[in-house]
């Protein structure tokens, strides 16, 4: 099939009015995940967690997470969440499902998505409209080119909703086999794709990504995750790494044609 377009995005993370453009000029739109907001890092007015504890906590909790001090994080959380006139996980899942509503009616026809760390797997069932096809460790063939998608991040001391351990998620990754295009939440494990320039941190990637990259060589490598990368794409052998971007601040896609 000649003349196949592709948009991909990830990290969402509440852009609805982008969501609406994303598929604009494509065959199909790619989601790699993170559609939820909890807290905006670079809006601390924005998200689930200023919405329920207001912007001076939310400007806290973002100085404690920036400087690693993950435990005071943690602290600050148990004593909000212990105040709250509520039950945090009613809380949590209302205002995530507020958010899913939203944006799954953004998503435009096909849409082939899989989870990001921050997203709950289990609510997307109930969202996930006819032509959005959600895979996780599962292949499609789109325009004569299979697509293999991992969902999901490793686990870190941040301790987001769909974090798995290092052997389940490599499973998955095993399980996909030789792809032409790896469509994944976080990057391989290599520093200038983990890298994020602004907290000045090494996000998680994965040594199972790497190893199927040098060992199946994909043409494409597409990942996200990582808001402000040190390099946004870079060759590992013969494939073509691309971290598709940080799609809530940009709204732009990354087009894929062949």
């Amino acid at each position: 099939m000649a003349g196949m377009r592709v948009n991909v995005i990830s990290d969402v993370h509440g852009n609805t009015q982008g969501l609406l453009t994303a598929g604009d000029g494509a065959d199909a739109l790619i989601c790699l995940g993170d559609l939820v907001l909890f807290l905006d890092y670079a809006d601390h007015s924005r998200g689930i967690f200023p919405d329920l504890f207001g912007v001076e906590n939310a400007d806290r909790l973002v100085e404690l997470r920036t400087a690693r001090r993950f435990d005071e994080a943690r602290n600050l959380g148990r004593e909000l969440w212990a105040g709250l006139d509520a039950d945090p996980a009613a809380a949590i899942e209302a205002a995530v499902r507020r958010q899913y509503a939203e944006m799954f009616a953004a998503l435009p026809v096909p849409t082939y998505a899989t989870y990001g760390n921050v997203d709950i797997p289990g609510l997307w069932p109930e969202y996930a409209r006819p032509g959005t096809t959600v895979l996780d460790g599962e292949r499609v063939e789109l325009g004569g080119r299979v697509f293999g998608f991992v969902g999901g991040g490793l686990r870190t001391p941040m301790r987001t909703p769909y974090e798995i351990s290092d052997e389940e998620y490599a499973a998955k990754v095993e399980a996909l086999g030789e792809v032409d295009v790896l469509c994944t939440h976080i990057p391989p494990d290599v520093p200038e794709l983990t890298y994020d320039t602004v907290p000045r941190r090494f996000e998680r990637g994965s040594r199972a990504l790497l190893e199927a990259i040098r060992r199946t060589k994909p043409r494409y490598a597409l990942f996200g995750h990582v808001h402000q990368p040190l390099a946004r794409r870079m060759r590992i052998g013969s494939t073509e790494c691309v971290n598709v971007g940080h799609f809530a601040a940009t709204g732009r896609p990354w087009a894929l044609e062949w």
